[in-house]
């Protein structure tokens, strides 16, 4: 595989008016924080966007896949079904119709002009919805495959998280990692709409920022968890750990601006916790 560049990507980095998609400041907001997004992820990814399955992917899938994807990473309908898709079947159904999935130790094969390469890989499909909650579109990310057993992987893959954020767009970016990750995640920026649905549906973590409109993260958790004991807790604060050192219930915190590395890590332990539900 040629060695890739490891400079920062985003939409505004390629002139995509000669595409499908046309201009990028044009582009629905979903679509433009979920291109960024995986523009600079390593990890070979591609999102299909619309019925017309046009397709807009990362350098790390273009020299996995190999030459011929031109200087614009998509934007154009592919003239042959590539192999994630394909391999995708029922769970890429699944995915338009809203629900996040993982394909574990998938293989596939790219036809390249040097040989066909085959490969194996965990796919993980997160549907990518509009403001109004429809899917618009599903990411599609190729990660190592695991070694685990395929039971094993489920089992550990799904945590329902509930996104606490009044920044509608971090918000929405917060949500479509964590199921990038495999995990489903519901996001609201009220506390108000917050306990809403933690009576209506079970959650394994409540995601909240400490600083809030009308009351604050801190309050909103100690009502949550009064109900629902064993919903485990992860703060993200710009305050760092100021207001939450004498707290008296278990929680984990990111100070924010945080990395995704950190998150993932906060999630793997509550992952791991003892009797986990």
């Amino acid at each position: 595989m040629p060695d890739l560049d490891l400079s920062a990507r985003s939409t505004a980095s390629y002139d995509w008016s000669t595409t499908a998609l046309g201009d990028a400041a044009r582009w629905p907001l979903p679509l433009r924080l979920c291109s960024d997004l995986l523009l600079n992820s390593s990890l070979p990814t591609l999102l299909v966007w619309g019925p017309e399955t046009v397709l807009v992917f990362n350098e790390a899938y273009a020299a996995l896949a190999g030459p011929g994807y031109g200087r614009v990473p998509g934007g154009s309908v592919p003239p042959v079904m590539p192999p994630p898709l394909a391999a995708a079947g029922a769970a890429l159904a699944a995915a338009w119709r809203g629900e996040a999935g993982v394909l574990a130790d998938t293989a596939l094969t790219f036809r390249r002009l040097d040989g066909n390469a085959d490969n194996r890989f965990d796919l993980r499909l997160s549907p990518v919805r509009d403001e109004t909650g429809t899917v618009r579109g599903v990411q599609i990310a190729l990660a190592p495959a695991t070694a685990q057993p395929a039971q094993e992987a489920v089992d550990d893959a799904g945590l329902r998280i509930l996104v606490v954020e009044d920044n509608v767009d971090s918000q929405y970016l917060v949500c479509e990692m964590l199921k990038a990750f495999g995990h489903e995640a519901d996001g609201v920026a009220h506390p108000d709409d917050a306990l809403t649905l933690l009576a209506s549906q079970r959650y394994d973590v409540l995601f909240s920022d400490v600083s809030l409109p009308g009351m604050s993260g801190v309050e909103l958790v100690q009502r949550a968890i009064s109900d629902d004991p064993a919903l485990s807790i992860i703060f993200a604060s710009g305050y760092g750990d100021t207001l939450l050192r004498h707290l008296e219930f278990p929680y984990q915190s990111l100070q924010k601006p945080y990395e995704i590395d950190q998150l993932q890590d906060a999630l793997a332990k509550v992952v791991r916790q003892p009797g986990r539900r």
